[in-house]
């Protein structure tokens, strides 16, 4: 277990939060997009006062690697790198798929189907292009996170040998290609819940992002699936 600080600017929503052993301390959010660079350092000190917990003392700061906004995960991850430099703490990267992922596999529609389904984790891009990835309902991988280009006949292929659960921002237009049972649209994100999870996991693991060499996952290229 750890004291952990939290930047999440991947996505229309800032989250900034201190997290330790696994609970929940305090949070901030901005829902102004163009205010994330100049809302992060000042809600950092505004939890640092509210907590009375010193940056320091941190063990470890967790970041959002991507995909997402590309501003937005500059912003981040320049941050997460300035404090992690200055106060030599390790970083934690967190995949947003990976975090849309652990919020589906709590998803009620999946309770009676453990080993039968799986998460196509989903964030819009343009068109109908996604950035995404699929996970068993344990989050194991099987479909790196990559660009992509869907249409009806890729969702049909999905579900022929498994129940597919998609999540993220791309459900609402992938939703218009195919209505079937074996198949669930989630219109929702994850929550700062999800970024403790993994983050308390990666931490326990020793899985940490090298602070010099570390970038954004852009996911830039797009490949079409038949």
């Amino acid at each position: 277990m750890a004291t952990l600080l939290h930047i999440d600017t991947a996505g229309e929503k800032a989250m900034v939060a201190i997290s330790q052993n696994g609970v929940l301390l305090a949070i901030l959010e901005n829902e102004v997009f163009q205010t994330h660079a100049s809302f992060l350092q000042v809600a950092i000190e505004a939890l640092v006062a509210k907590t009375a917990i010193p940056l320091n003392t941190m063990d470890a700061i967790a970041v959002t690697m991507g995909p997402g906004s590309y501003t937005g995960l500059r912003v981040g991850l320049s941050s997460a790198k300035g404090i992690a430099y200055a106060l030599n703490k390790p970083i934690i990267g967190l995949s947003t798929l990976a975090l849309l992922a652990n919020a589906a596999s709590k998803h009620t529609w999946l309770e009676d189907k453990k080993g039968r389904a799986q998460i196509f984790a989903m964030i819009d891009a343009k068109r109908m292009e996604v950035f995404g990835a699929i996970y068993d309902t344990e989050l194991n991988t099987s479909l790196p996170e990559q660009a992509l280009e869907i249409n009806a006949a890729y969702l049909l292929g999905l579900i022929a040998n498994h129940l597919t659960i998609c999540i993220g921002s791309a459900a609402t237009k992938a939703k218009t290609l195919l209505q079937d049972p074996s198949i669930i649209f989630v219109e929702e994100s994850y929550n700062i819940l999800d970024n403790i999870q993994l983050a308390e996991a990666a931490f326990t693991r020793g899985l940490f992002e090298d602070t010099a060499y570390s970038s954004p996952s852009y996911l830039k290229e797009f490949f079409f699936k038949k």
